[in-house]
């Protein structure tokens, strides 16, 4: 029997019946990874413009790229960044999902949208209005005012991971461990958190990536020694594009792509114990 012929899922449906729904997928993954794939080989083209595919081979742009002070000094800033906004949106949205899921108030439902807001509002009006708050708290340029402006985008994720998470574990746990004595603290951090930490680490991660990939608010609260990556990046495209910026872009795809594989692979341990 062919693998074609054998079943697919639990429902015994064989894959034949599934060909035309593995097409539609395939067509989306490619609508979807292809512009992004392009990138990487011209990264490696030794031409003074982009292009695609390359004629030669090089790995110029990439010292170029390690060469720059200026983009060094970005990426540090982005990834220290990054990391800060992991510290600072996955404790309090957690916190956030935490208390409203086990909150018995009527208005507790209304909450949440107001704590979406963030991803729902257009961001070029966030960072408009970020920047007017940062220039009276003098916070413009710094890596603070960053970090705070990053989280604020980060912790609606982190919200609706978290709440997706506790909505699929029995709560039942926690009562029993408060009903034998233990706080409500430490019935969560005991209990509740080492059955949920899958999720806390993808949205760990997907805050890092937040900060790490955000261009429209940094153009307005970064700058000087704290500019991001992808404010350098931006205003480099504006002001002349080389092939430095496709060297960017990869080693970008390739420390997300990395993050999302390990934090995936965290699951897959996870499921095993």
């Amino acid at each position: 029997m062919s693998w074609l012929d054998r079943p697919a899922s639990e429902t015994q449906i064989a894959h034949r019946s599934r060909l035309w729904l593995y097409a539609i997928a395939a067509a989306v993954l490619a609508f979807l990874v292809l512009p992004t794939i392009i990138v990487v080989p011209m990264s490696f083209s030794a031409s003074q413009y982009l292009e695609f595919p390359p004629r030669q081979w090089s790995l110029r742009w990439y010292a170029n790229y390690v060469n720059s002070a200026s983009w060094m000094q970005a990426t540090l800033t982005s990834l220290k960044a990054g990391a800060l906004t992991a510290l600072v949106a996955t404790p309090l949205g957690t916190m956030a999902a935490y208390g409203l899921f086990v909150s018995r108030l009527r208005w507790a439902g209304a909450v949440l949208p107001i704590l979406l807001t963030p991803i729902i509002v257009p961001v070029i009006l966030v960072g408009i209005g970020v920047f007017y708050a940062y220039v009276r708290l003098k916070l413009v340029n710094t890596l603070t005012g960053v970090v705070l402006a990053h989280s604020m985008l980060a912790i609606p994720l982190v919200l609706m991971v978290v709440t997706s998470a506790l909505k699929s574990f029995d709560m039942n746990q926690e009562m029993v461990a408060r009903s034998l004595g233990a706080s409500r603290p430490k019935a969560f951090f005991l209990v509740t958190m080492p059955q949920i930490r899958f999720s806390l680490v993808t949205a760990a991660v997907l805050s890092f990536l937040t900060s790490f990939d955000e261009v429209v608010v940094a153009m307005f609260v970064s700058g000087g020694d704290n500019s991001t990556l992808t404010r350098n990046m931006f205003n480099a495209l504006r002001d002349q594009i080389d092939p430095t910026i496709a060297a960017i872009s990869t080693v970008m795809i390739a420390i997300s792509s990395l993050l999302v594989a390990l934090a995936q692979l965290f699951g897959k341990s996870r499921r095993r114990t």
